[in-house]
């Protein structure tokens, strides 16, 4: 295969995993944003949106689509309420205290991860994708499933934008975000409002995984290295910033993509980790974000 056609199957495995990496770093910033909660174990609510998914696809017999829809609907609700119930439990009692939260959420980590291995056991195990058709490229045929996770992802993140800058509940987050005090003077509920946030950043993670894992295997272990990219990303693009978060997932995708075909992964993830570097010496406070006042 010539340059061309190969730059073309990277680009696009880049965008699947943009698209990805969008959801899941739009929930882990949107948690931050609002609440100042560094979510450490957001990487394991996209590994029990995973493995829930699996869950769920198998109670389903006959056409796999059928299995697959159950997943989206059902998997995302299960792990909001999880987030719901840790917050409520956890996150609510240390009063949000940076510090505190940062400890509280890496025990969260180690719980759920090893609920998911004493529940679903260490073994990778697939979903069946809802359709197997190929589209027809010049050069090759591609997977029409992966070009219906990218159009998935672009309408959520736009349902999301949607709602946070058109929304009644958009302009309660807004508020909470801005000015915690001020809002409960004016009668906003500002605890409800920092567990809505924080079941949906975990819903917004388990749809990524949802839409993922029939390309990759459900798997405890899972939930790491996406941890870790929805970092990069939300430090690139500014923490509590949506249009950062985007831009800077489809810097960090589409880039990996391309470089770990023509190099290497490795060599990706160094230069990531590099410019996250660059971000934090010359602008701290992200592409997109706003310098602290």
């Amino acid at each position: 295969m010539a340059f061309g056609p190969h730059l073309l199957l990277a680009s696009l495995e880049g965008l699947v995993m943009a698209a990805v990496l969008a959801l899941m770093a739009l929930g882990l910033s949107l948690v931050f944003g609002v609440m100042r909660v560094v979510n450490v174990a957001h990487g394991e609510f996209f590994m029990l949106g995973a493995v829930l998914a699996w869950y769920f696809s198998t109670l389903v017999s006959g056409h796999p689509a059928l299995g697959f829809l159950l997943a989206l609907v059902l998997a995302p609700l299960v792990v909001g309420a999880i987030a719901f119930a840790a917050e409520r439990l956890v996150l609510r009692r240390i009063h949000y205290n940076p510090e505190a939260t940062i400890v509280a959420t890496i025990g969260l980590l180690y719980v759920l991860q090893q609920a998911a291995l004493t529940f679903y056991g260490p073994d990778a195990n697939p979903v069946v994708a809802p359709f197997n058709y190929r589209v027809l490229l010049p050069w090759f045929g591609y997977s029409g499933y992966k070009l219906v996770v990218i159009a998935a992802s672009v309408v959520l993140i736009a349902l999301t934008w949607l709602v946070l800058t058109r929304t009644r509940v958009g302009l309660i987050m807004r508020a909470t975000q801005y000015d915690r005090e001020t809002a409960q003077a004016f009668g906003i509920p500002v605890d409800r409002v920092y567990a809505g946030v924080f079941a949906l950043g975990a819903m917004l993670a388990a749809v990524a995984a949802v839409l993922i894992v029939p390309i990759q295997q459900a798997h405890y272990l899972m939930g790491t290295d996406p941890l870790l990219l929805s970092f990069i990303v939300v430090i690139i693009g500014g923490l509590g910033s949506l249009r950062g978060t985007v831009v800077a997932a489809l810097l960090i995708g589409v880039s990996d993509g391309i470089i770990s075909v023509f190099f290497s992964p490795t060599l990706a993830k160094m230069l990531a980790t590099m410019l996250v570097a660059m971000v934090l010496v010359f602008r701290p406070q992200g592409l997109f974000g706003t310098a602290a006042r």
